[in-house]
């Protein structure tokens, strides 16, 4: 595992370990259908991340996110609110909790995972075709692919 997120309080580490989940539901959410498309694109990308990913050294931190990615949506469907809005802030609100653990890793792991983290949320975007199928990414999700909620890291 990367020193750096060893290095972190257990309340630190889940907050790395819930952002897979919660990206997830914020960027499937944000049209007010969260599909089986986008729940399937989550865990398609974590599973290939489990094994093969640009930055080895996250290998294993996809690994765990692979054990039980599944459950752990359903989970948060079944929680959150239904309703689109509400839904949208609490997970913003949950994901914005990365602005006060991220500095406290190693600058470059830390970027790793920021970088990692869009890009994920640009692949569950594109999962159901954007409008009517005729672009990439859909003008709501659009809005919340950059996670706007997480300050960058450069």
């Amino acid at each position: 595992m990367i020193k750096s997120i060893e290095s972190l309080s257990p309340e630190d580490q889940r907050v790395l370990y819930d952002a897979i989940p919660y990206v997830t539901i914020l960027v499937a959410g944000a049209d007010g259908i969260i599909d089986n498309a986008e729940l399937a694109a989550a865990e398609k990308v974590t599973h290939v991340r489990s094994f093969h990913y640009e930055h080895a050294e996250w290998l294993e931190f996809y690994q765990k996110e692979d054990k039980n990615l599944h459950q752990r949506l359903h989970n948060l469907i079944d929680h959150l609110p239904r309703e689109t809005e509400q839904r949208q802030q609490l997970v913003a609100k949950e994901l914005a909790k990365l602005n006060d653990v991220l500095p406290k890793m190693d600058r470059r792991q830390a970027k790793h995972f920021y970088d990692g983290l869009r890009s994920f949320a640009e692949h569950i975007a594109k999962a159901s075709g954007g409008f009517i199928g005729w672009i990439s990414i859909g003008p709501k999700e659009a809005k919340v692919t950059d996670l706007p909620m997480v300050e960058p890291v450069e």
